[in-house]
């Protein structure tokens, strides 16, 4: 009799959560993403995204809903709402290093072409490939000061994930679960829940598009910023500065595009803001004044194009740009092409442009 009672319930339990699936996600569809908000730990992050660029897309379809079929996910919801009920939980909710991968799946199900230059670029590199590197690991000691680029998401000090911390080795990742997983993430730099506006449609007539003058046209998304794991939370580029740069004594000339803050937060001079000191890559010479983004692609950091984006193929000196010997050829060459002026090529003098024949590019 009790077998029979208990396999009874154990039925009718599965019948409720089976009917209780569609239910709940019909509740979910109909509210459009405002049951989320009835958490009042949740009420922030809400509001962010009712008036983000992503607002035209459901809760669900980033961080998951009831029909999603991933047992985990349903796991860590339970464990949150027995903490949410115990009062254990933190406001605002943020997300973990185990978080980042399944949350990148779903940026890149809409941006595909961004995600797979990301991909294909230098910031794709994994915890293991940065952390585990012996020739940088025995030329610089690790320290946490390293994770404000190389692992912004990750919680906790350099000593919670590399051992030893010294300049002799071996060294293994004591948290070898993120040895494949990227330390530069999607959101590194981009905040989903930025405030902004939606972004218009390919599909716009294109009497419309042509309307709308270069000047209008946005430089950036809303959502690019840098995300800093001391304060836990995004800084759009509006208030990130462009550092003051100096070639000696000498102001160097900076290009005013905003983007380039995000750049230096990461590949930063010494506190002198000496061209070329530290992680610098600021322009000087023939190419002062450039932006970074005039000759690196945004998101894969490809740079075969960028002679073509500007030069004619033969350069003042009538010499094709793409054979002369700089860094653009080889990584070897002394001239590296943010650095490289004309007198180190001609340290006798400056030859006079040649006048070039119709035609050529």
């Amino acid at each position: 009799m009790k077998r029979t009672l208990l396999r009874g319930g154990l039925v009718a339990a599965a019948v409720i959560i089976v009917l209780a699936l569609p239910a709940g996600s019909l509740y979910y569809e109909y509210n459009a993403g405002a049951s989320c908000a009835r958490c009042h730990e949740i009420r922030k992050n809400y509001d962010a995204w009712h008036a983000s660029s992503h607002r035209d897309i459901a809760c669900g379809a980033c961080h998951g809903e009831i029909t999603t079929l991933d047992a985990g996910f349903h796991l860590g919801n339970l464990r949150r709402l027995v903490r949410h009920v115990r009062q254990g939980f933190q406001d605002p909710v943020r997300l973990g290093t185990k978080d980042i991968p399944r949350l990148m799946e779903r940026c890149r199900s809409c941006h595909r072409q961004e995600f797979a230059q990301w991909q294909t670029g230098a910031h794709s590199a994994t915890y293991g490939r940065l952390f585990l590197d012996e020739k940088h690991n025995r030329g610089r000691l690790l320290m946490d000061d390293c994770l404000r680029c190389h692992g912004m998401h990750f919680e906790g000090g350099i000593g919670d994930l590399v051992a030893p911390v010294d300049a002799k080795g071996p060294w293994r990742l004591l948290r070898p679960e993120l040895a494949d997983q990227p330390a530069i993430p999607c959101l590194s730099c981009h905040q989903v829940h930025r405030e902004g506006e939606l972004l218009p449609k390919a599909a716009r007539p294109f009497a419309a598009q042509a309307a709308r003058s270069a000047a209008k046209q946005e430089v950036l998304r809303p959502s690019v910023g840098l995300f800093d794991r001391r304060e836990q939370r995004h800084f759009p580029v509006e208030l990130l500065p462009l550092p003051a740069m100096r070639d000696g004594a000498r102001a160097v000339k900076i290009s005013p595009d905003t983007r380039q803050a995000l750049c230096y937060q990461c590949h930063a001079p010494l506190a002198a803001g000496a061209v070329g000191s530290g992680d610098d890559r600021t322009p000087v010479g023939v190419h002062e004044g450039l932006s970074c983004l005039a000759c690196h692609l945004k998101h894969g950091q490809q740079t075969r194009a960028s002679c073509a984006n500007c030069h004619p193929r033969l350069s003042n000196c009538g010499l094709d740009v793409e054979k002369m010997d700089t860094s653009f050829v080889s990584t070897a060459s002394s001239h590296n092409v943010h650095f490289v002026k004309c007198a180190d090529c001609h340290p006798k003098g400056i030859p006079p442009k040649r006048a070039h024949r119709a035609g050529t590019r």
